[in-house]
This record gives structure tokens, sequence and C-alpha cells, in this order.
């Protein structure tokens, strides 16, 4: 009895040294190792070859090639709205990061714990712990994207007090009010970082005739996209197309034009927040008028947004440490305590 005891002790600790937690997102893959911490992030993209269907790139090397592939080679990003829209690819790539987390050991059956928007519907759960499992994982848990990463950006989410945080992803901007480990209201709208990059495009298209590719949109919203004036004005050239001549064209932006571009998608997200806080109970409103809201995600990092929301709102708003990794840092801290994860895990 005590040799099979300690022998399934230790075959629980091989197993818990390869557990992963893995944030599936839309515009980024971010794979955290128990003990090792984030292993991966890479966009959440995948190049395949047409002919032989094989897959060329991904990652990294695969959003490289955004727009720029030849006939046989299609870059293929499969989540989309955070959730799968591709499940043959949304597996291979799955599949690669977990083998690179693993330096390509093929004989890894790790527990897996991944981050997924609130509003999800049973197919797509469905969906994303299939292409889990047939990545080669043992076990399987989702746990939402809001109340994860609440955890990684330090709220304290077990005590009886509101915490209210917004993350802004890439398909998805997912609102929770969380008290005593549990989610008390919750919210996933399609409106996020991807909607944003399409509007700079439709703007430039629209004011410019200049077509644009994603990855450029993309640059222009890190570089120039704010909610609020800035304090001093800045300007990029953004090279792209001319629809009417049809020729390559360069021309100088400034700030104001993009804000003006991101104005509607941002009132979005402003407006699901007011009906988050409408919808609170009172008591817990209270708590979040004293502690604020929390930002996270990547549309954390636009700037002025949290001056806006503080304007809009007038309540305190703070953007998480390291706002691209509070949901696979919450998710990681699932896999060393697993009586949260019970608690949380939403299979």
């Amino acid at each position: 009895m005590r040799y099979s005891r300690i022998h399934n002790m230790r075959s629980l600790f091989s197993l818990f040294s390869s557990d992963l937690a893995i944030d599936l997102g839309t515009a980024n893959t971010l794979v955290f190792a128990h003990g090792k911490g984030i292993i991966v992030n890479e966009p959440s993209i995948i190049a395949v070859n047409k002919i032989t269907n094989e897959v060329e790139a991904v990652g990294k090397e695969a959003k490289e090639m955004l727009g720029r592939t030849p006939g046989n080679i299609v870059a293929i990003k499969p989540m989309k709205d955070g959730v799968i829209a591709d499940f043959r690819h949304t597996e291979k790539m799955l599949n690669y990061f977990i083998q690179k987390a693993h330096n390509r050991k093929m004989m890894v059956h790790p527990r897996i714990v991944i981050g997924v928007p609130s509003e999800i519907t049973q197919v797509e759960k469905r969906a994303v712990m299939d292409s889990a499992y047939r990545a080669k994982a043992s076990e399987v848990h989702l746990v939402e994207q809001a109340m994860v990463a609440a955890i990684g950006a330090g709220l304290p989410i077990t005590e009886p007090g509101g915490n209210m945080v917004v993350d802004i992803g890439g398909g998805t901007t997912d609102i929770a009010v969380i008290s005593l480990a549990g989610i008390v209201y919750s919210r996933s709208v399609r409106m996020a970082g991807n909607q944003m990059d399409e509007a700079v495009m439709t703007y430039l298209k629209r004011k410019y005739n200049l077509l644009i590719g994603e990855r450029t949109a993309e640059q222009i919203k890190i570089s120039l996209g704010s909610a609020f004036p800035l304090d001093k004005p800045i300007e990029m050239e953004v090279k792209g197309r001319n629809l009417i001549e049809g020729v390559p064209k360069t021309i100088t932006i400034e700030d104001s034009e993009i804000r003006e571009a991101l104005s509607e998608s941002i009132s979005t997200i402003i407006n699901a927040i007011r009906v988050a806080l409408e919808r609170t109970p009172p008591e817990l409103s209270a708590d979040i008028s004293d502690r604020g809201i929390v930002l996270t995600g990547g549309g954390a990092l636009i700037k002025n947004l949290d001056k806006r929301i503080r304007e809009e709102t007038g309540l305190p708003v703070s953007i998480a440490d390291d706002p691209l990794a509070s949901v696979v840092l919450g998710t990681g801290k699932m896999l060393s305590d697993f009586k949260l994860l019970r608690k949380i895990s939403i299979d």
C-alpha cells in the first residue's frame, strides 16, 4: 500500500510539472508552465500551404506573412471574437504551442487550464475542450477570462468585496464584477482590439482613399490610438495604397484623427461598463466606488483610456501591471491552487 501511495505521489508530481495554463486569445496566445512562468507569447496566427496542407509557420513568423503570402500559402487567424472559428487550424496551432512549451517532447500529456470569454456557448466550450484534448491534454479545465484576468491583475477576489475588471482583448471585451471568488455580473461584448483596427482601416479609406492592411492598422492604433486628448499631439507616417490612383502612397496622420476613428469603439466599451455598474448590487457598488475599476488586456494600453473612463464614471481607474499577460498569469495561478480552480472552473 505504502509503495503505491509514494508511487502515486511521484507520478502526480511529474504530471504537475508539465501542467499548462493557456490564454487562447483572438490576437495572441500565451502559455504559462507550472514553475516556469510564461514560456510562449505569440500571435494566434497559422500559415498553411493550401496544396500540401502542411503548416508553414505559426505565431510570430506567420504574422509577418499576413497580407504578404503567395497564392498557395494562407495566413489564417483561427480565433474570431474570442472563440474558435476554424476548428482544424486551432488544433494545429494549439498543438504547436503545447509542443513548443514542452521543448517538442512528444510524450507529454499535460493538464491544461484555458481562459474563455464569459458569454461562450456550450458548442464553443466543446470546441475549445476538444481542441485541447486532441492536442494531447490529459485534463482540460475552462475558466472565465474576466475572472482569471482579475486574479492575474492581483485583485483580492476571494474576499467579500466587489472588484470590477474590464479585460479588453483582441476579439472581446469582458467585464466582470467579482466577489467571494464568484462572478456577480459578467458580460462579454464583441468590441475590442480587432474592431478598433478595422475602424482605423475604414476611417483612412473614407477620409484619404487610402487602403491599409490589418498589421498597419494595428501599428497605427498602438502608436496613435487614444481615448482622450493627449498633452502633446503626435503624428506618424502611414504607407498604403491610394484607392483612386492605385499606387502606393504615404500620408501623415495625427492622433486626433485616430481618436475620432476609435471614438465609436471606445463609447461601446464605456457603455458596457455603465450597464455593468447599473446591474451591480448596491453593497458591491460601494466597494467598487472605493476600489475602482481595473483595466487589463491589450486595449488597456490605449493612451488615456483610464482617464476617459474616470471622467465618464467618476470612479478610480487603474491599469494592471502587465495588462497583456493578466489572463495567462491568473490562469497560471490555478495550476498551483486546485481548490480555487474547482471553485471557478466552468466545465
